[in-house]
């Protein structure tokens, strides 16, 4: 499972704040610890989507290691934003800029730009050709849940 640690923290107003140490200017809260987890969720989306926006680099999502890390504490994101993360990811490491992957895709410099907004719903094969086009390709993994 993919995804990012979080801190929470009782605050002193009955609710529970939450923080992201991955990304530091991550602050948001909930009524309770699954309230909290929630916007835990949409919090790391839209502060990454605003780096992503801002052409800056985003922390990689991380393999949950089991035995350091509680569920409590750690979020995973929607599948189709993990995979756009990793495609921004793939495509700034490999230092090809978005110009470049429209025209290695054949398609118009929107097309691409919607690959990277993680509330437009792509389609998986649309990031499937961009992956391909920067030499990567997508492996999934099923798992029983605990």
């Amino acid at each position: 499972m993919l995804g990012y640690s979080i801190s929470l923290t009782a605050d002193d107003n009955d609710t529970v704040l939450v923080t992201c140490p991955a990304l530091p200017e991550l602050t948001t809260f909930g009524v309770d610890l699954a309230d909290a987890r929630r916007h835990a969720v949409d919090a790391i989306e839209e502060a990454i989507a605003a780096r992503i926006a801002d052409n800056e680099a985003v922390p990689k999502p991380q393999r949950k290691a089991a035995k350091r890390v509680s569920d409590e504490t750690w979020v995973s994101l929607p599948m189709l934003s993990l995979l756009k993360i990793q495609l921004y990811i793939v495509m700034r490491e490999s230092k090809t800029s978005r110009a470049e992957l429209a025209r290695r895709l054949g398609w118009g410099r929107e097309q691409v730009d919607r690959l990277f907004r993680l509330g437009h719903h792509s389609r998986i094969d649309q990031i499937e050709q961009a992956f391909r086009a920067l030499h990567h390709r997508i492996d999934v993994e099923v798992r029983e849940c605990a």
